[in-house]
């Protein structure tokens, strides 16, 4: 059984203790949650912990926003008569006036294991203004439910974004205790900081691998709505800097790509006939949807759902960041003239593609748009990369 860091921090009397007389902050979003499903704010106070504030990352604290980009207003907490500050409204970084609410601020976030996914780059924010406020920092450990494997190229420098935090690949491996050590580590950052770790975590045994089958699936933001998405995500969201449909407005967000004029099955076809090798951990299948808000709202469409799950799935071939650039590369080479890119400012960084953005770079795109190019191309940029940050951040892992 795999015992989370809130649970293991409830059970322990000596760690509480270290939160006595101590003014006690948390990062948290609607995943936070005990074995028993009470959320970490209450458990914590039941607990006789003194919490002074709280902070929610992007969605919010109650995870209410929807889509992406919507920035959540501070407020104060009708019952708790607390401040609940948010790091994805009128700041991305922690203010003084934030920080000086609190001693020591826990953070208990569920992460996906994707570079992009928000919630590591508070985790640094957090980091780097609790060195300067001389403030404690304890993350409280949950599993990365895409396991240990690698996969992506390694952000360059000057692409740094709230969606790059640090040069590292798309799909990092580690849990958010173990990144915090990473980053304090690759950016000389001197603070005070504990990973509350997990009990009984094996991120390479099935069924789960990384994910404890006798966990519930809990959305840590909207449109995080199981496993499979979990799994894909971190080729899925390359979505968002494309003008295909990534399936929100759906049921089954970030798990699927497609569009009203594209042929999913001819998709599919070339997918399986330019790079078979990267499709052997999952299974395609057409899908029809319609959005019911988002890109493409209220228009039929056709696209390719991603099977990362059941019988298809195999741990140690699936590639999804591989499986995601291979749709783009065969619709590409069915529809050389296809308008594939969005272009506008993601996550506020103005002047780049949002799919350079993503990628902290433009080596992908370049491939896929790049007529002569092949797959053992982008195998041959991005498996250094990947050998090189499993390699470097091995000494970092707790598990």
């Amino acid at each position: 059984m795999t015992i989370s860091g809130i649970d293991r921090l409830l059970a322990d009397p000596a760690l509480l203790a270290q939160l006595k007389g101590k003014r006690v902050a948390l990062v948290a979003h609607p995943a936070s949650l005990t074995r028993d499903l009470v959320h970490s704010l209450d458990a914590l106070i039941a607990a006789g912990v003194t919490i002074t504030a709280a902070f929610g990352p992007q969605h919010g604290i109650k995870g209410d926003k929807q889509d992406n980009m919507v920035e959540t207003p501070n407020e104060v907490d009708a019952k708790l008569g607390i401040p609940l500050f948010s790091l994805y409204g009128e700041v991305r970084r922690p203010t003084p006036a934030m920080m000086a609410t609190f001693d020591v601020v826990l953070i208990d976030l569920q992460d996906l294991g994707c570079r992009i996914y928000t919630f590591i780059t508070t985790l640094l924010y957090m980091l780097e203004a609790a060195s300067a406020a001389g403030k404690s920092v304890w993350v409280l450990d949950r599993p990365n439910p895409a396991g240990r494997p690698v996969e992506g190229t390694t952000l360059l420098a000057g692409w740094e974004s709230f969606v790059g935090a640090g040069p590292m690949p798309m799909r990092h491996g580690l849990t958010l205790g173990e990144l915090g050590h990473w980053f304090i580590d690759h950016f000389r950052i001197d603070v005070d900081y504990r990973v509350v770790s997990m009990e009984g975590w094996q991120p390479d045994a099935g069924p789960g691998f990384g994910w404890p089958p006798e966990w519930l699936w809990i959305n840590p933001s909207p449109n995080a709505a199981n496993l499979n998405m979990a799994r894909c995500y971190a080729g899925t969201v390359m979505l968002e800097g494309a003008t295909l449909s990534e399936g929100r407005g759906t049921t089954r967000p970030l798990e699927l790509f497609g569009a009203p004029d594209i042929d999913a099955k001819a998709v599919i076809a070339e997918m399986e006939r330019f790079a078979p090798q990267w499709l052997q951990g999952c299974k395609l299948r057409e899908i029809w949807f319609e959005p019911t808000f988002h890109k493409h709202v209220g228009t039929l469409c056709n696209g390719v759902h991603i099977h990362a799950e059941g019988g298809f799935y195999d741990h140690a071939r699936f590639a999804p960041w591989r499986v995601q650039a291979l749709g783009f590369k065969a619709i590409r080479r069915l529809m050389p003239d296809y308008e594939l890119w969005r272009d506008f400012p993601y996550e506020y960084a103005f002047g780049k593609l949002p799919i350079d953005v993503i990628n902290g770079g433009p080596a992908l795109r370049e491939w896929v748009d790049d007529a002569g190019s092949e797959a053992g191309d982008l195998d041959a940029i991005a498996t250094p990369d990947e050998q090189q940050w499993a390699e470097a951040t091995r000494r970092f892992r707790l598990y």
